[in-house]
């Protein structure tokens, strides 16, 4: 794990940790069925949701070119996670599609490796946006290089795909909720109840 310190020992798969903190923050802004809203709808709503973030060091110049490449960088995001959840639909194509887009983007925000007497740490070397786009991508690769990674998922309950951390003791987790994991059965119970009404009866 690239930001553990010598001699420290691994926090827990379900503790929320600043790492799992920003890729969930930057996922999670998306609009849903549910009364979220889209927060990188424009450059305006991109640069307030920055200025409510710390770790983003600064409130940089936003365009609506920005928001737009954010969007983009967090849809392919909760593709990986929705895959995490085994999702059907994000495999094969779209999972595909998302990895290509995410080597993309790590070509254009490189990062640089941190290292001190404690440890070592991926940062972002630019500055402005780029510096945002850099330091999610920088927890995205600590994350993915730890056990941790396998539990940053999406919820598998559409239009819901709310990024969480699985805390579940086996790691099965699929739902953000126990909300949402019940609307996903009450959906497959009346599909059934459907088809059992739909079926030719025997003589």
């Amino acid at each position: 794990m690239i930001t553990s310190a010598a001699g420290s020992p691994e926090p827990s798969p379900r503790t929320i940790t600043p790492t799992v903190e920003t890729v969930l923050a930057f996922v999670n802004t998306r609009m849903d069925g549910s009364g979220r809203r889209e927060l990188f709808g424009d450059g305006d709503s991109f640069a307030a949701w920055l200025a409510e973030r710390d770790e983003f060091g600064g409130d940089p110049v936003v365009t609506d070119a920005d928001a737009a490449v954010a969007r983009e960088l967090r849809d392919a995001l909760v593709a990986v996670l929705l895959a995490h959840s085994g999702d059907e639909e994000s495999l094969g194509e779209p999972l595909l599609r998302a990895e290509r887009h995410l080597r993309r983007v790590g070509s254009l925000y490189p990062l640089a490796t941190v290292i001190t007497a404690d440890g070592a740490e991926l940062a972002s070397p630019q500055a402005g946006v780029p510096r945002v786009f850099g330091t999610v991508l920088a927890a995205v690769t600590t994350l993915a290089q730890s056990s941790d990674w396998g539990r940053i998922k999406a919820c598998r309950n559409p239009p819901c795909h709310f990024g969480f951390l699985d805390r579940t003791r086996n790691g099965k987790g699929l739902y953000c909720s126990t909300g949402c994991g019940s609307q996903v059965s009450m959906r497959k119970h009346r599909q059934r109840q459907r088809q059992g009404d739909g079926a030719p009866s025997e003589s």
